[in-house]
Order: structure tokens, then C-alpha cells, then sequence
């Protein structure tokens, strides 16, 4: 009994890996913000936040765009999916949302003080968590088709 797997299985299986870092590290930057708005000693939370937006965020984000991109050319599935469109609308729009919480994260850095940088930087990664949840269940239950 021989276990080999496709390209288009592994292909899929980094996209999904993907979305899971992206997810993950986003939903950690929204934590950070939205609890660090009430801290006195707020540079490491900052500082936290920008290394995993740069780290983890971005580069998640690219192996899941690219490999997602890459699965829907080799398994042929046509234009117009529903669920494709949405996944491939939040991917793309997300890429606005990790450049300002990087940019956020930055100026906070900068500033490590209570004040509008870690509350933008709070409601936007919370916004794009929500985003790629519904993307996340929309691709996962195939849904709208």
C-alpha cells in the first residue's frame, strides 16, 4: 500500500496552511491591540504585533493567495464560483488590512501609548478577522456555488 499524494493535494494542503497561519496571527495582532489598549507597558505588545504582521500575517497570506490561485488553475474550476469569488475578494482586500495593521503596528511602536494607532489597529484586524472566518466558512461548505 503506497500513500502518495498529488500535486493538487499538496498544492491545496499550503493553501489551506496558509489561511491557517494568516488567520491565526491576525486573530494574535487583533488580541495584542484590543488588549493592550489598557496596558501601562505597551512596547512589547507593540512590538509583537509588528513582528507578526511581518513575520507570520504576510508571508501566511502569500502562500494562501498563491497556492490558492495555483489549486483553482490546476483543478480547472471555472470562473464565476461563488465560493472561489468570495475567498478570492477577501484574500485580495486583505492585503489593504495587513498593510495598515503592519503600518499600525509601526507607528505604535513608535508611540507605545494609549491613543487612536492601537485602537485602529484593534478594529481593523478584528474586522479582518471576521472577513476571513466567513471566507474560511464559505470555501470550507462551498457556499455560495
Amino acid at each position: 500500500m503506497t500513500l502518495v499524494a498529488s500535486s493538487a493535494d499538496a498544492q491545496l494542503f499550503l493553501h489551506i496552511l496558509g489561511a491557517i497561519t494568516l488567520f491565526g496571527a491576525v486573530s494574535a495582532v487583533a488580541v495584542l491591540a484590543l488588549f493592550g489598549r489598557n496596558r501601562e507597558e505597551q512596547l512589547p505588545l507593540a512590538r509583537a504585533s509588528l513582528w507578526i504582521s511581518l513575520a507570520l500575517a504576510i508571508p501566511g497570506w502569500v502562500l494562501m493567495l498563491g497556492f490558492g490561485y495555483w489549486t483553482k488553475s490546476k483543478m480547472s474550476w471555472p470562473n464565476g464560483v461563488g465560493w472561489i469569488d468570495l475567498g478570492a475578494g477577501v484574500a485580495n482586500l486583505g492585503l489593504l488590512a495587513l498593510l495598515a495593521s503592519a503600518g499600525l503596528s509601526y507607528v505604535w511602536t513608535r508611540r507605545p501609548a494609549p491613543g487612536w494607532p492601537v485602537t485602529a489597529l484593534g478594529i481593523v484586524t478584528s474586522v479582518y478577522v471576521v472577513a476571513l472566518a466567513v471566507a474560511w466558512w464559505a470555501m470550507s461548505a462551498k457556499v455560495p456555488n
